[in-house]
């Protein structure tokens, strides 16, 4: 005779009910697929305590006791006290909002010793990726998994990128009792948000120093409050300055385009917002107005026309003469500090380190040489680097007080990012970052715009 062995088990990122016939009519989440109730894998925190109701039983979790000694003796700052106990307040599932520089990654250590199960970290980038591997290596004493390109070894510490999460989840997601997502607001995107739909890790960590705003989270994008959990402890650069982060002042210079520039701007200008107004983008589509001309751009000659004035108008300004000249200043009046050029274009950067004979990092420069060049400015080898973007998010930059942006384009979360990057605390300097724009050009309209958000942002 069958005897019944009610069972809900993980498959492929959604839990399974196994022997539980269709008659029973169970309700949401679960969906009759195939022969049998199935659900996405993130419900499992919430469906654990109906589970003895219903007499089934749970083989869904493979997460073990970790037991590993912290080796870093620091001790937390209150505030990150203060984040972990609201995160603990949530039932351990939720996003801290910190400034760059703040102790994220120390900070979710301390987590991932409070919890004492298996964890995944998922950082957004293979630089960070290997940077949180070689953080927990120290922290623990112990060896960690890594998961993503052509080495795959999952063990119950393991750390993996948003691009391969889904892989990880899908195979071995009931392996990890604590989901951390690393830089938690590229979490909307379509394809990313699934990797947490999958996981069905009932604690879940969200890290970020930028959290993303309401628009960034609509139109077919997740919401990582759904997937995460509630913010459940904030901290804004402006609290931080002084104890834990370097005293800073941010000072916008002005430029003005040669006779030559001017023209060559004015006219592609007029091409580029003439379309804009014609069709009236922003009106009809909101926030989203310029992904709609990049996609009339595929069939409608006109908009293709405005597009690519909009991409000269872009390229003048990342190589407008008057920031060069500027930069070139700047950099003679702190000839004694270290200092990291930001730009929006990799054609931008590398003119710099030809003018200049600086080192660049792009996302072009292979790993060996990016750390040579990091290892070269921390010892004091070089002085300046210049970079097109890559460095913004996360990866540790060695102590640097002087920030230089040229090119006013970048939205208000590279802003932070970049800002970030020169307040880690050294003795009692202050940082400085220069933002450097182009007079009566979209930068001025954009700087503005991101100075309003970049409030909005950090409060």
């Amino acid at each position: 005779m069958h005897v019944m062995s009610r069972a809900i088990f993980f498959q492929g990122g959604t839990l399974v009910l196994q022997d539980v016939p269709e008659q029973e009519q169970l309700a949401a989440p679960f969906q009759w697929i195939k022969g049998r109730w199935r659900c996405e894998g993130y419900h499992y925190r919430a469906l654990r305590p109906i589970l003895h109701q219903l007499a089934i039983q749970n083989t869904v979790p493979r997460w073990k006791s970790l037991n590993f000694t912290l080796h870093d003796a620091r001790e937390p700052h209150d505030y990150q006290v203060e984040a972990l106990t609201a995160w603990d307040q949530a039932g351990q599932c939720g996003s801290i909002i910190l400034p760059t520089g703040a102790g994220k990654t120390f900070l979710a250590i301390q987590a991932i010793h409070r919890v004492n199960r298996s964890t995944v970290v998922v950082a957004p980038t293979i630089d960070l990726l290997h940077q949180w591997y070689a953080r927990l290596v120290h922290a623990f004493g112990t060896e960690v998994g890594v998961y993503y390109g052509g080495e795959k070894k999952v063990l119950p510490l393991t750390v993996t990128t948003y691009h391969s999460a889904g892989d990880l989840m899908s195979d071995y997601g009931n392996m990890f009792k604590l989901l951390i997502f690393d830089e938690v607001h590229h979490l909307p995107a379509p394809s990313w948000g699934e990797t947490a739909l999958m996981s069905p890790a009932p604690l879940r960590l969200g890290l970020t120093a930028t959290y993303p705003q309401e628009h960034e989270q609509g139109n077919g994008r997740w919401h990582v409050d759904e997937l995460i959990g509630p913010i459940v402890y904030t901290k804004r650069m402006e609290d931080l300055v002084g104890l834990q982060l370097a005293r800073y002042r941010t000072q916008r210079v002005r430029i003005d385009l040669t006779d030559e520039e001017r023209a060559r701007y004015d006219s592609d200008h007029a091409i580029y917002m003439g379309f804009v107004r014609t069709r009236r983008l922003p009106q009809r589509h909101g926030p989203g107005w310029l992904l709609e001309l990049m996609r009339l751009s595929a069939f409608d000659t006109q908009a293709r026309r405005a597009l690519l004035a909009r991409q000269r108008m872009q390229r003048l300004l990342a190589h407008a003469e008057g920031k060069f000249t500027l930069l070139e200043h700047l950099l003679q009046e702190h000839v004694t500090e270290r200092i990291l050029v930001f730009t929006e274009h990799n054609a931008a950067a590398y003119e710099i380190a030809r003018r200049y004979l600086v080192p660049v990092i792009t996302h072009e420069t292979p790993a060996a040489e990016r750390k040579q060049i990091l290892d070269g400015f921390q010892s004091g080898i070089y002085r300046v680097i210049v970079t097109s973007r890559v460095l913004n998010e996360g990866v540790d930059v060695p102590e640097s007080k002087v920030a230089i942006v040229l090119g006013g384009t970048s939205g208000a979360r590279e802003y932070v990012q970049r800002l970030g990057r020169v307040l880690r605390k050294v003795e009692h300097k202050e940082a400085i970052l220069y933002e450097v724009i182009a007079r009566k050009t979209i930068e001025e309209g954009k700087a503005q715009r991101r100075q309003r958000a970049r409030k909005a942002l950090a409060g």
